[in-house]
């Protein structure tokens, strides 16, 4: 598709910046109407905006999305308001605002409309696109990760998943243009993974994403990331076993297999201990958990495992509930588990938790 030049551009800038000028708010109302007109008639459906301040990452605008700004101006009861929505929109188009711990252009705001910042998520089904599989029992969905880096990371920032499991993690940075260390227990998992990661390799430009073999709670993070190029990470991602409820290998240092719950919990906190000094200040540590129950009792493993991390030297900035779907084994039994439920006086799990975590 074609781009519209830079005079199209330029005379909707100054038609914005007269605008600002003007001293009468119905001669603002018909100038928007005027402007909408000329956007309008345009025949492309995405205008590419040359940026006054020179800065060639600034991405392209919809024509839809400038239309549904003018229609916001056009309603403007006073002048200051009017004022502050077109200046805010001039803005929008030649310059961009960021954090530093993602790429989000705050100037454009509303356009990240695929971007959750509610703290309930509902997620319908499993993302398949990217090479992502379901051959592993107790992967998470890829739409979790995904969610972290556009939030928590810039473009070509380190990841660190030590639970990596099936490598979602790893697939999705690929994708989001992350570079990511997976830390995976089962050298056969790993194996299977790492075949994965190759058949997925969309040429030699894609970023640096690795997995090594070890045990999360000892192995030499530092020593880890040094040998792909890296000190720190600005994102770690924490996906546990929910203690026994799915025994992934009889490996005694599976965390599938501590005794309790409590011994759980001790053992994940000898992880957190052992990414930290991995993890750059300032930035975010994020755990997926979900609960269980045990002996006609409900087991909190995700304000266990908060508590964990909560003693070290980190604030808690979010918790998220995600919808829990339900799993293969259970899909054919849904009358058995209501019942079980009503004879046993207790509620079926239908969530878990991501907690947000920021390192002081």
């Amino acid at each position: 598709m074609a781009s519209q030049t830079t005079d199209n551009t330029a005379d909707i800038l100054q038609a914005i910046e007269r605008l600002i000028e003007e001293r009468g708010i119905r001669i603002v109302h018909s100038g928007v109407r005027s402007l909408k007109d000329v956007i309008s008639s345009l025949p492309e459906s995405v205008l590419v905006l040359e940026p006054t301040n020179g800065d060639t990452t600034l991405p392209s605008i919809s024509r839809d999305h400038l239309l549904t700004e003018l229609e916001q101006i056009e309603r403007a009861r006073t002048l200051p308001r009017a004022r502050y929505y077109l200046d805010r929109l001039r803005r929008s188009l030649v310059e961009v605002k960021t954090r530093k711990i993602n790429d989000i252009n705050l100037n454009r705001w509303k356009e990240y409309k695929t971007i959750l910042t509610d703290s309930l998520w509902l997620l319908d089904r499993r993302d398949g696109s990217g090479g992502h599989s379901s051959w592993y029992w107790g992967n998470f969905v890829p739409q979790i990760p995904h969610q972290l880096m556009m939030r928590y990371t810039r473009s070509g920032e380190w990841v660190l998943d030590a639970f990596a499991g099936s490598g979602t993690t790893l697939l999705e940075a690929r994708c989001l243009d992350r570079k990511c260390v997976g830390i995976e227990l089962q050298a056969s998992v790993a194996r299977k993974v790492r075949q994965g990661l190759k058949r997925n390799h969309s040429g030699n430009d894609t970023p640096t994403i690795g997995l090594e073999v070890g045990d999360s709670r000892t192995i030499n993070v530092k020593q880890v990331l040094r040998k792909y190029g890296t000190n720190s990470v600005q994102l770690v991602i924490l996906h546990p076993p929910y203690h026994n409820i799915i025994r992934f290998s009889k490996n005694r240092r599976d965390l599938s297999n501590t005794r309790t719950v409590e011994d759980f919990a001790a053992q994940f906190g000898k992880v957190v201990d052992n990414v930290t000094p991995a993890l750059d200040p300032g930035r975010v540590l994020a755990v997926v958990i979900g609960d269980k129950y045990e002996k006609g009792e409900w087991k909190p493993l995700g304000f266990m495992v908060m508590s964990e991390v909560l003693k070290r030297n980190y604030k808690l900035k979010s918790i998220v509930v995600k919808n829990f779907e339900d799993t293969t084994g259970k899909r054919s039994q849904k009358e058995l588990w209501r019942f079980r439920a009503l004879a046993g006086g207790f509620y079926l799990f239908k969530h878990e938790y991501i907690f947000i975590f920021q390192k002081g």
